[in-house]
């Protein structure tokens, strides 16, 4: 089905999907995305967003592209990573309304639809959380301790289990442009421009085709973006630790002077000495870690490098 719509006519629903190097499940994506999103409306975009794949997926994309011209397609110059992709989806996007699912269908593209019905109702943000994983042990506890965490250290409340697939209206999208950082964390962004949000339950499946894309590095990455962009926890956490420390050691110093006074043929062991500077020496070490993240992150955002570069497009 070929569409005459033209590229710069505004569209109801928008539905962003960064790609990377997804070549099995592609045309899986093309037919269950333009079939779910079809019995909304027929004015819709899809922009899949190639983040520097290697394999087959931008020879897909633009097939694609040319069955469906609202199957659109945005080459990244290389790899930006998986939030860098959505960006740059969402900013070349011209819907009302704009959904935003992963490649790999773990997510259902046919929950687009429910989206939209509770965004009709009056929702700003209609995001999934994960009420089921079928993932390995190892990673469900990583992903539930994590949102644990950052749910309870963060200034803004995050949902538990809940991810970048969502859909929102364009005023919510708007503030998160506005408010983009280069340390990106979209659902936490989300979470914290506000507006009336809903959280819908769904189960998540497990990937059929391809590999994860998500390597451990990289959600560790995403995680220390979440945590140090959205809590000042770290920083505090340095000052009570601080605090512990002089109290520790002011108690010590009364308890040596103890020792002295009453005992003063007590030997002095050199464990004492040697465990006093391991542990003042870690605290610093730490103290210097943690501020040392916190000066990065102000010179990456002195640079105002670009957060993607954009090789060309296929709209």
């Amino acid at each position: 089905m070929n569409s005459d719509q033209n590229s710069n006519q505004k569209q109801t629903i928008s539905l962003i999907i960064p790609v990377f190097n997804e070549e099995e499940t592609i045309p899986f994506l093309f037919e269950r995305c333009i079939s779910s999103i079809n019995k909304i409306t027929d004015n819709f975009e899809i922009i899949c967003v190639n983040d520097g794949s290697s394999d087959s997926s931008p020879v897909l994309l633009d097939e694609f592209h040319k069955k469906d011209q609202r199957w659109k397609v945005v080459h990244l110059s290389r790899n930006f990573g998986h939030q860098a992709a959505f960006l740059a989806g969402l900013e070349n996007c011209t819907g009302e309304f704009i959904g935003m699912i992963d490649g790999d269908l773990q997510d259902p593209p046919e929950l687009m639809i429910e989206f939209y019905k509770k965004l009709l109702e009056g929702y700003d943000v209609v995001y999934g959380v994960r009420k089921n994983r079928k993932e390995g042990f190892f990673k469900k506890l990583s992903y539930s301790t994590y949102y644990k965490l950052i749910d309870s250290i963060s200034a803004v409340p995050i949902p538990l289990d809940s991810g970048d697939f969502c859909m929102m209206r364009r005023e919510v999208l708007n503030e998160i442009l506005v408010s983009k950082e280069q340390s990106l964390f979209l659902r936490g962004t989300r979470s914290w421009v506000g507006f009336k949000q809903f959280g819908y339950n769904y189960d998540r499946d497990k990937r059929e085709m391809g590999q994860t894309k998500y390597t451990l590095r990289k959600l560790f990455q995403l995680a220390y973006n979440g945590i140090y962009s959205f809590s000042t926890f770290p920083i505090k956490l340095l000052t009570q630790l601080g605090v512990i420390v002089v109290l520790g050691s002011l108690l010590y110093i009364l308890y040596a002077l103890y020792i002295k006074f009453h005992d003063p043929h007590t030997p002095q062991g050199f464990t004492t000495l040697a465990v006093a500077i391991f542990f003042f020496s870690g605290v610093q070490l730490i103290a210097l870690g943690i501020i040392g993240e916190y000066v990065l992150r102000i010179y990456d955002e002195s640079r105002k490098k670009p957060l993607y570069i954009i090789k060309n497009k296929k709209f």
